[in-house]
């Protein structure tokens, strides 16, 4: 029997749900087809909803937006990318990855060393050497629930964010040397940011309670450092998705990228006790509902600190996009209270046009995503590209000066959530290699790296 969305059973099935009775016993005859082919069941595939994908799949295109590497920058996908998988075998346990990083932590010998962070739905935080992937500690007890996100101060110290809202601060993942609980639901991402005038540490986290809370830290302390109380709160009228500290361009200092469920802002606040929205910039000026999407996952380039990579939750496939920050001055311009309507409108306007010219590239990644997805993305450590996840269990790369799809790794199980992402340089035996690590719900964290050169 053909396949429930081969051509003959969609016109099968429209013959018999049109009641073309004649037509449709002619046609069983002829394609040899059994007798009840077109029957429909719950969720049968129709030309119906076919032509309805492609409408909006047709609409949709519309919308993307690819670059040109027309101008002999030499800006395109640079050679040494990751391509050859390998499973870490050394974690302790096999359960669903979470999280993964690569941080610097201070090893036995009191010297800073990259290491790669990684967590799983057992609760369980694993710090793993690097280059040799040799497990260095591992612990479940720092959490009351898995942790989603990590970040490293002073590289000592260890922040841990759970399922919980509890966040806690580890140090050598031996001691715990304090724990807070200021979101009620998930803390689904942590980040620092450390300035030097004044000397001292800002955190942030985002919370599935819909706020933010933002904790200043002091940083060089030997003893006693705690988690003080949230500085600011910022409350939001729905889920945050993702944060990120930048600094000012024009003061240098730190203001925090806010995206949240719903919206398809970068949201852009102050940081202080103020938590003050200086401005907000449309990833999708000219759109309307037909294309909504939340920007669910935020990465600055490391080459280029104006350039910001978004991973969005638009589905049945992820869209990425590429744009230049459009971040609003420190100090808010006094509006003219008596403008018309009419030079509202061209204000409103210029922004939208604004916005757009801003936009690099915007295109469909063609990777598979659920509204329950957790989209995720890491630039290449040279700025030239980045990775994208999946929900089928492939990693693809994507040009950033063009947006075309260069790179596919497959190690993951096909059909598998990957869950996280990680991108670095790595030394290995005095040469540098560009490395990425996944980690998915197929239980697998994969470090992937070049192909050889040949003659190495």
């Amino acid at each position: 029997m053909p396949a429930d969305d081969s051509p003959a059973m969609l016109v099968a099935r429209f013959l018999r749900s049109n009641n073309y009775t004649e037509t449709l016993d002619a046609f069983i005859s002829e394609a040899g087809l059994p007798p009840d082919a077109g029957t429909m069941a719950k969720n049968s595939f129709t030309i119906e909803k076919l032509l309805e994908e492609k409408k909006s799949f047709d609409l949709s295109v519309q919308f993307e937006k690819l670059g040109t590497d027309e101008d002999g920058t030499n800006t395109g996908w640079k050679a040494g990318a990751p391509a050859l998988p390998t499973v870490i075998s050394t974690l302790p346990s096999t359960s669903n990855i979470l999280h993964t990083s690569f941080e610097v932590l201070t090893n036995e010998s009191n010297t800073p060393a990259v290491v790669l962070l990684a967590t799983s739905a057992d609760r369980r935080l694993n710090v793993i050497d690097v280059p040799s992937l040799a497990l260095d500690t591992s612990s479940t007890t720092l959490q009351d629930s898995p942790i989603l996100s990590c970040a490293v101060l002073d590289a000592q110290y260890i922040l841990a964010a759970s399922m919980s809202g509890q966040l806690t601060l580890v140090k050598d993942l031996s001691s715990v040397l304090d724990r807070r609980r200021d979101h009620l639901k998930y803390i689904v991402k942590v980040t620092t940011y450390l300035t030097n005038d004044p000397p001292c540490t800002w955190l942030a986290t985002a919370g599935w309670d819909a706020k933010i809370h933002l904790y200043r830290l002091g940083i060089g302390q030997t003893t006693g450092l705690t988690l003080s109380d949230p500085v600011s709160t910022i409350t939001l009228p729905s889920n945050p998705e993702a944060i990120q500290f930048i600094p000012h361009p024009e003061s240098n200092e730190p203001i925090l990228i806010v995206t949240r469920r719903d919206s398809s802002f970068l949201y852009y606040y102050t940081v202080d006790s103020d938590a003050r929205l200086l401005g907000k910039q449309n990833l999708a000026p000219h759109s309307n509902a037909w294309v909504a999407f939340t920007p669910s996952a935020i990465a600055l380039c490391p080459t280029d600190p104006s350039l910001l990579a978004i991973a969005t939750s638009a589905v049945p496939h992820m869209k990425l996009i590429i744009t230049r920050m459009l971040i609003p001055p420190t100090t808010s311009l006094q509006a003219e209270s008596a403008a018309t309507q009419g030079a509202q409108a061209r204000a409103e306007l210029v922004v939208q046009d604004r916005e757009a010219a801003a936009i690099v590239i915007h295109c469909s990644t063609l990777a598979p995503q659920t509204p329950y997805s957790t989209p995720a993305l890491a630039w290449r450590p040279d700025g030239s590209g980045v990775w994208v996840n999946s929900d089928d269990g492939v990693i693809r790369g994507f040009e950033a000066s063009t947006g075309k799809h260069i790179a596919t790794l497959k190690g993951h199980d096909l059909g598998s959530k990957i869950r996280c992402l990680a991108s670095s340089f790595v030394d290995v035996d005095g040469s540098r290699q560009e490395w990425l690590v996944s980690g998915g719900f197929d239980q697998k964290l994969i470090v992937w790296r070049p192909e050889p050169t040949p003659g190495a």
